[in-house]
């Protein structure tokens, strides 16, 4: 049976590191890209390609595509996942910040589809999936470009998945709430009904799920691994 490959991006630390180690844990063929280093680092650990680069530039993007066509000859699945954009009060924050913030949770997103598309369809399908945030939905003033910019990275979602479902290739996002990459504050954690944190494996299995042929009849749709500190219906 031949293994499948992915891309993932952000996969230095954080969410992303944890979501290359359970696809590669399930048999995955990977190329890793961050702009730390790590990506790099974990590739050495886990046996994959790491590359370093930014998911802002389309140069670097298309680079991951190319290597992961070079050693594996296949692209079956991307999962997108970045940093987090610029924070602050919503008047302070500067026109850079906005721009900034677009570039990285939403451009980021449309040059990698416009990189894989292609591949995918000759390929016979494919699954992206977008780390996103459970803020997008439920605007928290505490991320305001991500809430608003991920909320654009909603509809984009949901009219790639509607033109390219007759090419096998579905595009889902994930909305995670307050996970165990950062540090934990109590104030926070009262608001959380589970209880607790997410933890970082949950978004890998997540991520895993919706990249598999069990998730094959979902696309263009956002899944809240949030604990349920949202409360929007």
């Amino acid at each position: 049976m031949t293994k499948r490959a992915a891309i993932v991006t952000g996969a230095g630390r954080g969410m992303g590191s944890a979501v290359a180690k359970t696809l590669r844990d399930n048999g995955y063929q990977l190329v890793l890209l961050s702009n730390s280093g790590g990506a790099k680092q974990l590739a050495v650990e886990l046996g994959c390609v790491g590359v370093t680069g930014s998911v802002t530039s389309e140069k670097d993007i298309n680079t991951a595509v190319q290597l992961c066509m070079q050693h594996y000859g296949r692209i079956d699945g991307v999962v997108n996942s970045t940093g987090h954009p610029p924070k602050g009060s919503l008047l302070d924050l500067t026109d850079e910040d906005w721009y900034s913030g677009f570039d990285m949770v939403y451009m980021n997103v449309v040059k990698m589809a416009r990189a894989v598309t292609p591949v995918m369809m000759k390929g016979g399908g494919g699954s992206i999936v977008n780390i996103s945030t459970f803020a997008a939905y439920e605007p928290d003033p505490s991320f305001p470009v991500s809430a608003c910019i991920r909320a654009a990275l909603g509809s984009y979602t949901k009219l790639y998945s509607t033109e390219y479902a007759p090419h096998g290739i579905r595009m889902n996002n994930i909305l995670p709430g307050f996970i165990d990459s950062y540090p934990i504050d109590r104030t926070i954690l009262e608001r959380i009904p589970a209880g607790r944190y997410g933890r970082v494996s949950e978004i890998g299995e997540t991520a895993l799920f919706l990249l598999s042929t069990g998730a094959e009849y979902i696309t263009g749709q956002n899944i809240r691994v949030d604990g349920g500190i949202t409360r929007s219906v």
